[in-house]
């Protein structure tokens, strides 16, 4: 009720707080100043984010009824940042399995404790339970990085009962609808508080989703970084930290993605049956490999 009554006020403090930020940076991107770092973590995770969130959504979708051609470079843009990032993550399968190998054999056939790499004069030497236990950073990697270049491709399972029947536009209704109340939603929940979790790791003080603008300055005065080095076991992998980046990473991904879904979707109703996958950027498998699925399924 309180963000409907205050709508135009919403949009109009996001407006305000996007140009307000881009001209004076400092203020959350000169990390050296404690408040500036309070800054940025607070609004980072904040209200008036997603105002401007909602701002650029709106402003595009304006600009795209006017000028269709421009809501469809939107929509290539923002899939084909899906699209690389997706790909390039996807390489971490063959790392992960070639590091497995690595493991297995160094353990069980030559029965080596530590590992020692020494690229460009830097020595790193770590237990090999350290590079076991860096496989799940690369499963993380795959999860979080490759879920919206899945959705993209059109490879998640989805139940469609109801779906598969329905008429063109009434699935396009239904798209529009499930991005609108289903993805971008759960990837803004996903997002608020996987930001402060992520920042309750690196900083201390403890900062916290309830934290106010008022409350975090007060704790900028004693605000210094303590990145979690700590694994699951003491010899471990010890840069947990980082799946907390993946997180946040992945709600921003789909979060983008859903707006992208939304875009495509009414550019596709508006235009009929013929711009169905209009500009989509799928992979194609080589003629062996296609063979081969067809006949496993």
């Amino acid at each position: 009720m309180e963000l409907l009554l205050g709508g135009p006020m919403f949009l109009a403090a996001g407006i305000y707080n996007f140009f307000y930020a881009i001209f004076h940076p400092l203020l959350w991107l000169n990390w050296a100043e404690k408040s500036s770092l309070a800054n940025f973590i607070y609004f980072g995770g904040s209200r008036e984010l997603f105002a401007v969130a909602v701002d650029i959504f709106l402003i595009v979708l304006v600009i795209g009824l006017v000028r269709r051609n421009f809501l469809w470079a939107v929509v290539r843009l923002t899939e084909g940042f899906s699209n690389v990032v997706g790909r390039i993550a996807s390489w971490a399968v063959l790392f992960m399995v070639l590091q497995q190998i690595m493991v297995i054999f160094l353990q069980a056939i030559f029965r080596v404790s530590q590992i020692s790499l020494g690229p460009f004069g830097m020595v790193f030497t770590r237990d090999l339970a350290w590079f076991g236990d860096e496989l799940k950073f690369y499963n993380a990697i795959i999860v979080a990085l490759c879920c919206s270049y899945t959705f993209v491709q059109g490879g998640h399972v989805r139940v469609d009962l109801f779906y598969a029947g329905a008429r063109y536009k009434t699935k396009k209704l239904i798209d529009m609808l499930g991005s609108l109340f289903f993805m971008i939603p759960v990837a803004t929940l996903i997002w608020m508080y996987g930001w402060f979790f992520l920042w309750r790791h690196l900083v201390t003080p403890k900062v916290s989703a309830t934290d106010t603008l008022v409350s975090i300055g007060r704790k900028s005065k004693i605000l210094k970084w303590n990145v979690e080095t700590t694994g699951f076991s003491p010899s471990g992998f010890d840069g947990y930290f980082l799946f907390k980046i993946l997180l946040v990473m992945f709600a921003a991904m789909i979060f983008i993605q859903g707006i992208s879904f939304f875009y495509r979707s009414l550019l596709e109703y508006l235009e009929g049956e013929e711009s169905e996958g209009k500009h989509l950027d799928k992979d194609q498998l080589g003629d062996d490999l296609a063979e081969m699925v067809s006949e496993i399924h």
